[in-house]
């Protein structure tokens, strides 16, 4: 099957085959730019009765097909390329279903390479179920339980730079071999490996591994202390994960065959989108994706990738234990009405075992907001402890002190440098308000100075990202007028005031020449409507203990975009960002809060 040329691109059908629902979307030339026409969705069949992923694609286009009004399947094949009103110039697909991809890393030093190749699993589309390393202080028998244990779909082995010692290495293919251990998708093939160490080691890797496993050799993750290079081993999960887990799921085999390009791990497209908008822009991007089991944040900073998958923190499937990580008194905190902790339990204990279930009363739906809030932020937490800078950099030192190196690099996210947020997940993009949407991003994210804040509309990130890497323009396009919903701008000042000062004054000039001048008191938000694709003139005249972005008390000449919700002033205080502790004083400041973004239709009971 043939790639079309770009230029000859008029149509494009995409799917994404998530863990319950298959989503497809029909993208089509329309003048000059690429624009979405309609999405279908449909249950994804890879499961009993049907055990057929086909199925449930299939299901989605018919969908399409009836929205569309026009023919693009004949029979149980994509009708391509498009003929007339028929068909379609080019199908793509991602594919999250049957758990997605896991898998388990190893290095020889867990903070360096360890933390290499954990990124490096991220940032191709898996979930990482463990990180064994020479020093994580387990003895061998544990580490070799644990590997027979999990069962994941592929291992990557990292450890050493170029040129060094080999013993550790050869140390953890030794283990390897010893749990001989099995992938998840049944034992007719055998588990593959990727090895990405020290290239002097890849004999010593090869006599142990190669015969019980399929093994690869890639480029050294980690080639020299300085230096991480991470696509290599990227790839390599890619096409392993097309060659040996998708060919065993079943009916993956049949739907690579429809699509010239390869299928691609949901998380990993999501990935790439995220990336390409980075780099095309210039700018800081920081994206989150909650859903009902795993909570995946994305970030790209100073042009470096990063991923995490919290893999225990959803709204669903998991929402347990975003109460037991995050304690009961942390959600409690967002919750502006008075209730009891046994009440609350119950209502996080009722949302696990119907995990379906939507928010029936608007106090249901406050509090899940509020556990959102904490979920995203636990969440970003765990992103920001991964997405550092290189461990071991710049520093002479033996072995030995390498092993006891503990200290973390510095977090390469930094918020007074993010200039978009982007949320997604049913909590976030289904928010029956958009300023629902925009408070739970300040609260959880805490952004500083000018940031925009948007939301995926109907996540459709996954296919925009798999199209990125055959029509970056489409997939561009499609992703600023259809996916991306603009909220609008965020402005918050970082430092200490006193409560009651007026922390922010705002000098604002209008597309229409109308002027305005608005002050804000420490402690409060203010919400300034500016429509979505009109933007407003500003200077920013901070308090003097307080920094908009120039300085501590500099002002600022900011061009701020609106959005649906506008732009909205949030003087509540950063480095630190304090809630009253006192109940009845804290339910009042929410309130106030949700009154100034006019969060909910009616009061809140207090």
């Amino acid at each position: 099957m043939t790639l079309p040329k770009p230029d000859e691109l008029n149509s494009i059908l995409a799917t994404d085959c998530g863990s319950t629902t298959t989503k497809a979307i029909l993208i089509e030339r329309r003048g000059g730019e690429y624009r979405l026409i309609v999405r279908g969705e449909a249950p994804t069949t890879v499961e009993a009765p049907f055990e057929d992923v086909t199925r449930g694609v299939l299901n989605a286009i018919m969908e399409v097909e009836e929205l569309a009004g026009r023919k693009l399947l004949d029979g149980e094949r994509i009708l391509t390329p498009q003929k007339g009103n028929e068909g379609v110039d080019l199908y793509i697909s991602t594919s999250s279903a049957g758990g997605g991809l896991q898998m388990m890393v190893s290095g020889v030093v867990k903070s360096m390479t360890g933390e290499s190749a954990q990124r490096a699993a991220l940032g191709a589309g898996a979930i990482v179920m463990d990180v064994i390393a020479s020093n994580d202080g387990r003895l061998p028998h544990e580490k070799i339980k644990r590997i027979r244990q999990l069962r994941p779909d592929m291992i990557l082995l990292s450890g050493g730079i170029d040129g060094g010692t080999t013993s550790h290495v050869a140390e953890m293919a030794e283990l390897l071999a010893a749990a001989d251990p099995k992938a998840r998708l049944g034992a007719g093939y055998e588990l593959p490996v990727i090895y990405a160490g020290n290239k002097d080691a890849r004999s010593i890797v090869e006599e142990r591994l190669a015969s019980k496993t399929a093994l690869v050799v890639t480029d050294n993750l980690r080639p020299v202390l300085e230096r991480e290079n991470l696509t290599p081993a990227r790839d390599k999960i890619h096409d392993l994960f097309m060659e040996h887990v998708m060919a065993h799921a079943p009916g993956y085999k049949k739907l690579m065959t429809w699509s010239p390009v390869p299928i691609m791990p949901t998380p990993g497209a999501v990935g790439l989108i995220m990336e390409t908008i980075a780099r095309d822009e210039k700018i800081n991007v920081l994206g989150v994706d909650i859903g009902g089991a795993t909570t995946d944040v994305f970030s790209v900073f100073q042009g470096v990738f990063n991923r995490t998958v919290s893999a225990n923190l959803g709204m669903s499937y998991s929402v347990s234990n975003v109460l037991a990580e995050a304690g009961l008194p942390n959600i409690l905190r967002w919750v502006p009405f008075e209730i009891s902790e046994p009440d609350l339990r119950n209502r996080i204990k009722n949302k696990m075992i119907r995990p379906t279930t939507i928010p029936q009363t608007l106090d249901e739906l406050v509090i899940e907001q509020a556990i959102a809030r904490e979920a995203l932020r636990l969440a970003f937490d765990q992103h920001k402890m991964l997405a550092v800078g290189l461990k071991g950099v710049q520093q002479e030192r033996t072995i030995s002190d390498t092993f006891e190196q503990t200290g973390s690099g510095a977090s390469l996210v930094r918020l007074d440098h993010l200039d978009l947020l982007v949320g997604s997940g049913g909590v976030l993009s289904h928010a029956p308000r958009r300023a629902q949407s925009a408070l739970m991003m300040l609260d959880a994210f805490l952004p500083e100075h000018v940031t925009e804040l948007a939301v995926d509309s109907i996540f459709m990130m996954p296919q925009l990202g798999v199209l990125s890497t055959v029509h970056p323009e489409a997939a561009k396009h499609v992703f600023e007028k259809d996916c991306l919903i603009r909220l609008g701008s965020s402005v918050a000042p970082v430092g200490p005031c006193k409560e009651g000062t007026v922390a922010l004054r705002a000098a604002l000039e209008y597309a229409d020449g109308r002027k305005e001048e608005v002050s804000v008191p420490f402690g409060q938000l203010k919400l300034i409507p500016v429509p979505d694709g009109q933007t407003v003139n500003a200077v920013l005249r901070p308090d003097r203990g307080l920094d908009v972005g120039a300085g501590k008390g500099k002002e600022r000449s900011v061009t701020l975009r609106g959005g649906i919700v506008g732009v909205i002033l949030d003087a509540r205080g950063r480095q630190p960002f304090v809630l009253p502790a006192d109940r009845t004083q804290r339910i009042a400041k929410l309130a106030e809060w949700n009154e100034a973004l006019d969060i909910y239709p009616v009061a809140v009971r207090s």
